[in-house]
């Protein structure tokens, strides 16, 4: 059965930004249920990983699968059936400034199949309430704080109830205490079922988190916790 499958598996990948090599020789699985650290310096790679995941990159060299779906070859046809699969944190929330909260996650939901609009109504408020943010449906993005915002992002990529997470620095704009309180939001998720990979600059995550798995973007290269120690002071 697909369920004991890897939600991510890749095999000799090569991560190209035009004609430049950014990551090389990629081999590592992400079971379901997982949650994974993405780390390593500015530029290193962890960004165009992410996007060559979810087909905003396109893959030129290897074999990448996700939740079933093979990345290789994927036509532009086949890329929205991909991200329903999956659910994608910003950093810089990508949220639409001229609609309210309501309205930017009904914008996913159609653009995403959904049609009837009692259970798009439904769907909204289940993954407002689950964000912590169960009043603020009517609200301009400008109205919100930042974590507020970022709570949104999270509840939009909730919509469809993915089987993996792709987070990419989802804290990096956020002061401590409210980043620390997005990470455990990402952790309820995670125990949830949903897998999560999150690419991330915070010390302190990895510092107090030790149980997940790293997987570390260095000099073109991946390094996998699960095969090599990792020493989390030396990214930064």
């Amino acid at each position: 059965m697909f369920s004991n499958e890897p939600v991510v598996r890749v095999k000799d990948a090569c991560i190209f930004q035009e004609t430049n090599t950014i990551l090389s020789d990629l081999n590592f699985e992400i079971e379901k249920g997982e949650f994974v650290f993405l780390i390593g310096r500015t530029g290193s790679g962890k960004s165009s990983l992410l996007k060559t995941l979810y087909a905003d990159l396109p893959l030129r060299m290897g074999h990448i699968d996700i939740a079933g779906i093979t990345i290789e070859n994927i036509k532009n046809s086949e890329i929205p059936f991909l991200r329903r699969k999956l659910g994608i944190v910003f950093q810089d929330f990508q949220l639409f400034t001229d609609r309210s909260v309501a309205e930017n996650l009904l914008f996913v939901l159609k653009a995403t199949g959904w049609k009837d609009s009692g259970k798009m109504k439904n769907r909204l408020s289940e993954v407002l309430m689950r964000v912590g943010l169960g009043a603020i449906g009517n609200k301009m993005p400008h109205q919100l704080s930042g974590g507020e915002q970022q709570r949104v992002v999270v509840a939009r990529a909730l919509l469809n109830e993915p089987v993996l997470l792709l987070a990419d620095e989802p804290t990096g704009n956020l002061d401590p205490e409210v980043a620390e309180g997005i990470f455990k939001l990402f952790q309820e998720i995670n125990k949830s079922g949903t897998t999560v990979l999150m690419a991330t600059h915070n010390h302190n995550f990895l510092k107090h988190h030790h149980q997940y798995r790293v997987l570390k973007c260095e000099k073109t290269k991946l390094i996998d916790s699960k095969e090599t120690p990792i020493d989390i002071n030396s990214v930064y």
